[in-house]
C-alpha cells in the first residue's frame, strides 16, 4: 500500500472514495456501485460522511492545494471513516481488501488515535502511564527484532503475528531492501507458501511446522444468509525473526 495523503473531518482520519478504491486494487465506481446497491448497511456520521455546499468548500478550503483529492467542480464528496472502510472492505470480501483494511487498521486510523490530545488532567495523567507502558514493551519488542547470529536458534517471540507486507518493511528496516511482491515470491519459491491451488499465498506445512506463520480466519455473513471464511496469512513473532535472520544473508533472485 503506497503512502496515502491523510485527511481528516470531524477531528477523525477519513478517505475519499478514490483512495478507498486504490487502496483496495479496485475501481472507484465500483466502490459507488457497491455503497448504492448496499446503502441500508451504511449509516451517515457513523461509516461516513457526505459534504455539500458551504461544508464542502470548506473542506475543500482547509486542504492543500497540490494533493488533488477533490474535483474541482463536485458538487459533493462522501468521506469514509474506519468503519465504512471495514464495512467496504466485508462487501468486496476478497484476500487483498481483508489485506489492505488490516493495514489500515495497523497505520493509517491507528496512528491518529494514539495521538489524541487529552482534555483534561486525568485523561492526561492516564493517557502518559498508557504511553509508558507502550514504549517499555516497544523497547522490548524492539529488543527482541534484532538480528540474532545468522544460523543461530531462534528462541524469541513476539505477541503479536503480523501481514507479509509488514513483514518486508521489517526486513528493509534491518538492511535488507525488499517489497511486499517480492517477499510474496521468494516464499512460494522456497517452499514457505503454497504456489497453486486453493490455498495460493497460504502457509505450506513447511511453514506451520516451523511455527513460522499462522492463518488468521474471519467469517463474513453474505446477503443471502450464507456464511463463508476468509483465510489471511500472518507471520508469527518466532516467523518474524527467523525470516529476518534468513533474509539478511540469502542472495535474492
Amino acid at each position: 500500500m503506497n503512502e496515502l495523503q491523510i485527511i481528516e473531518y470531524s477531528n477523525q482520519r477519513v478517505l475519499t472514495t478514490q483512495q478507498l478504491a486504490e487502496v483496495y486494487e479496485t475501481s472507484a465506481k465500483n466502490i459507488q456501485m457497491n455503497f448504492a446497491n448496499n446503502k441500508a448497511r451504511f449509516i451517515e456520521g457513523k461509516h461516513y460522511h457526505i459534504l455539500k455546499g458551504a461544508d464542502l468548500k470548506e473542506f475543500k478550503n482547509n486542504l492543500p492545494n497540490d494533493i488533488g483529492l477533490v474535483g474541482n467542480r463536485a458538487s459533493q464528496l462522501i468521506l469514509w471513516t474506519e468503519k465504512g472502510a471495514d464495512r467496504h472492505c466485508k462487501i468486496l470480501d476478497t484476500d487483498k481488501a481483508w489485506e489492505q483494511f488490516d493495514n489500515l487498521e495497523d497505520t493509517y486510523f491507528k496512528v491518529k488515535e494514539m495521538f489524541n490530545i487529552p482534555k483534561t488532567l486525568p485523561d492526561a495523567l492516564r493517557a502518559y502511564a498508557d504511553q509508558v507502558e507502550r514504549n517499555e514493551k516497544l523497547a522490548i519488542e524492539n529488543e527482541s527484532m534484532k538480528p540474532k547470529a545468522l544460523f543461530a536458534d531462534v528462541v524469541s517471540t513476539s505477541e503479536d503475528s503480523i501481514l507479509i507486507g509488514q513483514l518486508a518493511k521489517l526486513i528493509k528496516q534491518n538492511g535488507r531492501d525488499i517489497g511486499q511482491n517480492r517477499l510474496f515470491s521468494w516464499m512460494r519459491d522456497n517452499g514457505y507458501l503454497c504456489s497453486k491451488g486453493d490455498n495460493y499465498n497460504l502457509p505450506t506445512q513447511k511453514s506451520m511446522e516451523l511455527g513460522s506463520m499462522e492463518i488468521k480466519e474471519r467469517t463474513v455473513n453474505n446477503p443471502d444468509g450464507s456464511v463463508r471464511i476468509t483465510r489471511t496469512t500472518k507471520v508469527t513473532g518466532k516467523g518474524q525473526i527467523y525470516f529476518v535472520n534468513k533474509l539478511l544473508c540469502w542472495k535474492l533472485k
